[in-house]
């Protein structure tokens, strides 16, 4: 179990630089994380332990030239909002690969999407990418290639990017929270079932936080630690609960809540990440469960241990994060965008936009993705550049749905299940039987992907995209 001491970490400190372990203890002054330029990414094959038991092979991470680490995870990126950021992907796979920067608003060219924004990458070539960031928060990469065997077997990585004027905290713990599908012998089984493919998605045997089952993070007692919450399996929505302190719900997918409220039960579907401010215990080895009480059986997800003398912080002694930008949408005057989400009969599929499993399963608008008429790979709708729209999404499966849209930001209006807050997000869990209005500025031009982020329903129709003019 990796477990890193306050004394080291403050000593590795500037070793570490840009690259996160998933955990930060920071000095209570103001810290700079600038990356380097350009990151040299690797996609690479390894091997690494994941069940606490024996090596399991094949396992695809992302690693950086010239920064060796004994953590095999894919390394926690830190990005300056407004200053630009530029990296090599190198890939060492035996497959061609990309990487989307997922819930960043940066130019089409540089979205990491296969047949719709960029070539594919080979084994032994190399991709450009270079943006700047608009947007401060908890961001993440993965591909967009053969999705489900390339998530699934380890290529999905958190992406912080930081603003100067943020609150400083007195550590920070990033979590990448994932399954893997491994059997007794700690080697990778298939990754999915078609009949579970065709229902909620076919769940992981081994859960892990930055690869650790039930890692534990040492964190200053008393202090106040921001906790990046990422949920970046194929499948899996948590229900996350807090036992032992109490934490306050920051940011969600990125961006500042409207209204901070202490956390009781959050759910995070693939896709989405959620920003928490931790008030550690003041007593010394006091530890804190972070919980998945989904479906039934709570599941310790990682344990926080608070280690020092108190620092006596209260969460009332927090500042307010930097603003990232709105989505201001006209109402009266936005186009509305029919958007059914449903299953389908089973039919063979052709080739998506990120490969296919050999099924057809759901659908937008009726029809998976790519559909069987006239123009099989047109877009759902065409969108006018800065004019308002309003997604009516209306999911009539029994199953629920994270549904992402690539480019661009959004913010739920109305819905017939429950309140919806003026949160801008990137990702919405839709559930089933909901009718939720999802309302954007079509502010970013180019041919932009909206899927469901539950990976085999991906793949198998519930995949389209919008193209801005």
């Amino acid at each position: 179990m990796f477990q890193l001491s306050r004394r080291t970490l403050l000593k590795s400190a500037a070793v570490a630089g840009a690259y996160g372990a998933g955990v930060a203890v920071l000095p209570r002054l103001s810290q700079a994380f600038a990356a380097p330029s350009p990151l040299d990414i690797e996609a690479r094959i390894i091997d690494a332990t994941l069940d606490g038991q024996a090596a399991t092979h094949k396992v695809m991470s992302y690693g950086l030239a010239g920064a060796p680490s004994a953590d095999p995870s894919p390394p926690v990126l830190r990005l300056k909002r407004g200053k630009p950021f530029a990296a090599r992907l190198t890939n060492s796979l035996d497959e061609p690969t990309t990487i989307h920067w997922h819930g960043l608003r940066i130019p089409n060219a540089q979205d990491g999407v296969p047949f719709v924004t960029q070539p594919y990458v080979y084994p032994g070539d190399h991709f450009d990418y270079a943006f700047t960031p608009p947007d401060a928060g908890t961001f993440w990469y993965h591909p967009h290639c053969n999705t489900l065997t390339q998530m699934g077997r380890g290529l999905t990585g958190v992406l912080v990017v930081e603003d100067d004027s943020d609150p400083v905290f007195d550590g920070e713990v990033a979590l990448n929270l994932r399954d893997f599908r491994l059997g007794s012998d700690s080697q990778f089984i298939a990754q999915f079932k078609p009949r579970d493919a065709a229902k909620t998605g076919t769940f992981g045997t081994v859960r892990t936080a930055n690869w650790q089952p039930e890692p534990i993070y040492d964190v200053p007692a008393g202090g106040l630690v921001r906790l990046r919450v990422l949920a970046s399996d194929v499948t899996r929505i948590y229900n996350l609960t807090l036992e032992g302190a109490e934490a306050m719900i920051i940011a969600i997918d990125g961006h500042p809540v409207p209204e901070r409220t202490l956390l009781d039960m959050a759910v995070l579907a693939p896709g989405q990440r959620l920003d928490l401010a931790l008030r550690v215990p003041d007593s010394e080895g006091a530890l804190v469960s972070l919980q998945d009480i989904r479906p039934s059986t709570p599941k310790v997800v990682t344990q926080f241990r608070a280690v020092g003398a108190t620092l006596k912080r209260n969460l009332g002694d927090l500042g307010a994060l930097a603003e990232n930008a709105g989505v201001e949408v006209d109402l009266k005057n936005a186009t509305e965008v029919p958007l059914l989400l449903s299953a389908t009969a089973e039919n063979a599929a052709k080739d998506s936009i990120c490969g296919t499993l050999g099924y057809s399963f759901w659908a937008i608008n009726k029809v998976p993705y790519p559909g069987d008429t006239a123009d099989p790979t047109a877009p759902i709708a065409e969108l006018k550049l800065g004019q308002s729209y309003i997604l009516n999404v209306e999911n009539v499966t029994p199953h629920a749905h994270p549904i992402h849209l690539h480019g661009m930001n959004f913010k739920a209006v109305s819905s017939n299940k429950h309140d919806v807050t003026a949160q801008v997000s990137d990702t919405y869990l839709v559930l089933p039987d909901e009718k939720v209005q999802l309302a954007l500025v079509a502010d970013n031009p180019g041919d932009w992907v909206f899927h469901c982020h539950v990976i085999e329903h991906q793949k198998t129709g519930m995949t389209g995209y919008f193209r801005v003019t």
